[in-house]
C-alpha cells in the first residue's frame, strides 16, 4: 500500500452540509480540479501540482487518530484520481466512506455513500448517476431549478435529492428554493450549516 494522492488538506470535524449534516467525519481533501466552478471556495485545490503526494497508508493512520469512522473525500475534484486504494484501505480500517463530486469523471473506489454534485462548468460522466446516494444542487440563479430537474431524471429513484443556496447568494436563493421544496416536495433543502456556526 504505497500509492500516493495529492493531498490539499485532511481535518476532522463536522460535515456541514447534504444528507449527513450535523455528523462527525475525517475529511480528506485531494489536490486537483478541472471543472472551474466560478464561485468555487477552494480555488486553490485546482492545480494537482501545487499538492504534496502523501501516501495513503498515512493518510489512513493519521485517520484513525480520531473517534470519528466517516471518512470524506473531496476535492477539487476526487475523481480525477483513480480512488480503489485509498476506499479499500478506509474500509479496511473499518471507515464508512463518502464521496463528495461533480461527477465529471468516471467512478472510482468503493462508496457507502456518493454526494453527487453536477456543475454547469463540465458535463457529469454517464457512470455516476447510477450510484449517487444524494443529488446536491447548488443554486445560484433561478435557472439551476430546470438544471436540477434534468439530473434528477437520471440518478437513481431512492437517490435524495437536496437544493443548496450557494452561500454569496443565500440572501437571495433561500427563500426561492422554500417555495420550490413546498411545490416540490420530492425535493429538500441543504444548508451549509458550518457556515452559520462558524465550524471549520
Amino acid at each position: 500500500m504505497n500509492e500516493v494522492l495529492p493531498l490539499m488538506e485532511a481535518f476532522y470535524t463536522l460535515q456541514g452540509e447534504g444528507y449527513h449534516s450535523g455528523k462527525a467525519a475525517y475529511f480528506i481533501r485531494l489536490g486537483g480540479c478541472d471543472v472551474g466552478c466560478v464561485w468555487c471556495d477552494v480555488k486553490e485545490s485546482w492545480d494537482v501540482e501545487a499538492h504534496p503526494k502523501v501516501s495513503i497508508k498515512d493518510m489512513v493512520e493519521e485517520a484513525l487518530k480520531h473517534p470519528a469512522r466517516m471518512a470524506v473525500v473531496t476535492g477539487g475534484e476526487p475523481l480525477m484520481h483513480n480512488l480503489e486504494q485509498l476506499t479499500e484501505a478506509l474500509q479496511a480500517a473499518g471507515f464508512h466512506t463518502n464521496i463528495e463530486t461533480s461527477g465529471a469523471h468516471p467512478m472510482s473506489g468503493r462508496w457507502d455513500w456518493v454526494c453527487f454534485s453536477p456543475k454547469k462548468f463540465k458535463a457529469p460522466h454517464p457512470s455516476v448517476y447510477e450510484q449517487a446516494d444524494e443529488l446536491k444542487v447548488i443554486v445560484y440563479n433561478k435557472t439551476d431549478f430546470e438544471f436540477a430537474e434534468q439530473h434528477a431524471a437520471l440518478v437513481n429513484k431512492e437517490c435524495v435529492l437536496l437544493l443548496q443556496p450557494e452561500w454569496s447568494r443565500v440572501q437571495e436563493m433561500t427563500p426561492l428554493i422554500v417555495e420550490y421544496v413546498k411545490q416540490h416536495p420530492q425535493w429538500r433543502v441543504s444548508l451549509q450549516t458550518h457556515k452559520y456556526m462558524d465550524i471549520p
